[in-house]
Protein backbone atom coordinates (compact mmCIF):
# COMPACT_ATOMS: atom_id res chain seq x y z
CA UNK A 1 0.00 0.00 0.00
CA UNK A 2 2.27 2.57 -1.06
CA UNK A 3 1.79 6.22 -0.15
CA UNK A 4 2.63 8.49 -2.98
CA UNK A 5 2.79 12.45 -3.10
CA UNK A 6 3.43 14.13 -6.58
CA UNK A 7 4.33 17.71 -6.23
CA UNK A 8 4.03 20.24 -9.08
CA UNK A 9 5.07 23.76 -10.21
CA UNK A 10 1.91 24.32 -12.57
CA UNK A 11 -1.76 23.89 -12.26
CA UNK A 12 -4.10 21.62 -13.55
CA UNK A 13 -7.37 21.35 -14.30
CA UNK A 14 -9.49 19.21 -11.95
CA UNK A 15 -9.97 16.62 -14.69
CA UNK A 16 -5.96 16.60 -15.33
CA UNK A 17 -5.49 16.70 -11.78
CA UNK A 18 -7.21 13.53 -11.23
CA UNK A 19 -5.60 12.22 -14.19
CA UNK A 20 -2.32 12.73 -13.17
CA UNK A 21 -2.86 10.90 -10.09
CA UNK A 22 -4.10 7.62 -11.79
CA UNK A 23 -1.12 7.32 -14.40
CA UNK A 24 1.24 7.26 -11.06
CA UNK A 25 -1.19 5.21 -9.45
CA UNK A 26 -1.30 2.86 -12.61
CA UNK A 27 2.39 2.58 -12.82
CA UNK A 28 2.56 1.22 -9.10
CA UNK A 29 0.05 -1.11 -10.06
CA UNK A 30 1.80 -2.29 -13.37
CA UNK A 31 5.85 -2.54 -11.80
CA UNK A 32 4.41 -3.60 -8.06
CA UNK A 33 1.34 -5.53 -8.65
CA UNK A 34 -0.61 -3.48 -5.76
CA UNK A 35 -4.44 -4.17 -5.89
CA UNK A 36 -6.46 -1.67 -7.81
CA UNK A 37 -8.59 -0.06 -4.83
CA UNK A 38 -4.98 0.38 -2.65
CA UNK A 39 -4.85 3.94 -3.44
CA UNK A 40 -3.37 6.37 -1.56
CA UNK A 41 -2.19 9.19 -4.21
CA UNK A 42 -1.64 13.11 -3.07
CA UNK A 43 -1.20 15.79 -5.32
CA UNK A 44 0.55 19.27 -4.66
CA UNK A 45 0.58 22.00 -6.59
CA UNK A 46 3.24 24.85 -5.37
CA UNK A 47 3.82 28.19 -6.64
CA UNK A 48 6.07 28.06 -8.97
CA UNK A 49 8.28 31.03 -6.55
CA UNK A 50 8.25 28.48 -3.62
CA UNK A 51 9.82 25.34 -5.62
CA UNK A 52 12.74 25.03 -6.88
CA UNK A 53 13.93 22.66 -9.46
CA UNK A 54 17.65 21.37 -11.11
CA UNK A 55 18.00 24.91 -13.68
CA UNK A 56 19.40 23.02 -16.71
CA UNK A 57 15.55 21.70 -17.19
CA UNK A 58 13.79 23.87 -20.27
CA UNK A 59 10.33 23.42 -19.24
CA UNK A 60 10.35 24.56 -15.32
CA UNK A 61 6.47 24.82 -15.20
CA UNK A 62 6.61 21.11 -15.70
CA UNK A 63 9.34 19.43 -13.24
CA UNK A 64 7.39 17.05 -11.42
CA UNK A 65 8.91 15.56 -8.00
CA UNK A 66 7.19 12.03 -6.65
CA UNK A 67 7.39 10.74 -3.16
CA UNK A 68 6.77 7.25 -2.93
CA UNK A 69 6.79 5.50 0.73
CA UNK A 70 6.26 1.61 0.58
CA UNK A 71 6.67 -1.54 2.06
CA UNK A 72 10.41 -2.62 1.84
CA UNK A 73 10.77 -5.95 -0.44
CA UNK A 74 10.37 -5.00 -4.21
CA UNK A 75 13.40 -6.21 -6.26
CA UNK A 76 15.53 -3.74 -8.18
CA UNK A 77 14.16 -5.08 -11.42
CA UNK A 78 10.54 -4.19 -10.11
CA UNK A 79 11.77 -0.73 -8.98
CA UNK A 80 13.45 -0.01 -12.48
CA UNK A 81 10.10 -0.88 -13.89
CA UNK A 82 8.22 1.68 -11.53
CA UNK A 83 10.29 4.47 -12.84
CA UNK A 84 10.29 3.74 -16.71
CA UNK A 85 6.00 3.61 -15.84
CA UNK A 86 5.89 6.35 -14.45
CA UNK A 87 8.17 8.85 -16.30
CA UNK A 88 6.01 6.91 -19.61
CA UNK A 89 2.45 7.51 -17.95
CA UNK A 90 3.45 11.22 -17.26
CA UNK A 91 4.67 11.70 -21.27
CA UNK A 92 0.97 12.35 -22.11
CA UNK A 93 0.79 15.09 -19.55
CA UNK A 94 3.83 17.15 -21.69
CA UNK A 95 5.98 16.50 -19.01
CA UNK A 96 9.41 15.58 -20.23
CA UNK A 97 11.02 12.28 -19.04
CA UNK A 98 14.10 14.60 -17.25
CA UNK A 99 11.70 16.57 -15.58
CA UNK A 100 10.32 13.89 -13.29
CA UNK A 101 12.29 12.93 -10.05
CA UNK A 102 11.19 10.09 -8.21
CA UNK A 103 12.02 9.17 -4.30
CA UNK A 104 11.63 5.79 -3.53
CA UNK A 105 11.72 5.20 0.35
CA UNK A 106 11.11 1.73 1.71
CA UNK A 107 9.94 1.21 5.23
CA UNK A 108 9.50 -1.96 7.17
CA UNK A 109 6.13 -3.15 7.44
CA UNK A 110 6.14 -3.07 11.23
CA UNK A 111 6.80 0.69 10.85
CA UNK A 112 3.46 1.01 8.93
CA UNK A 113 0.34 1.41 11.29
CA UNK A 114 -2.34 0.60 9.25
CA UNK A 115 -6.20 -1.31 9.47
CA UNK A 116 -7.41 -0.05 12.52
CA UNK A 117 -4.13 0.77 14.14
CA UNK A 118 -2.16 -2.37 13.63
CA UNK A 119 1.30 -2.87 12.52
CA UNK A 120 1.76 -3.97 8.70
CA UNK A 121 4.00 -7.31 9.72
CA UNK A 122 0.55 -8.45 11.43
CA UNK A 123 -1.91 -7.82 8.85
CA UNK A 124 -2.77 -10.70 5.38
CA UNK A 125 -2.48 -7.49 3.05
CA UNK A 126 -3.68 -9.56 0.12
CA UNK A 127 -1.06 -9.31 -2.42
CA UNK A 128 2.91 -9.80 -2.16
CA UNK A 129 5.31 -7.17 -1.20
CA UNK A 130 8.71 -9.40 -2.77
CA UNK A 131 7.76 -8.66 -7.10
Amino acid sequence: MPSVLIEVRRQYTPAQGIALMEAVHMALREAFKIVPGDKNVRLIVHEPHRFAYPPAREQADFYTHISIDAFAGRSLDAKRNLYKAIVTNLEPFGIPPDHVKILLREIPTENWGIRGGLAGCDVDLGFKVDV
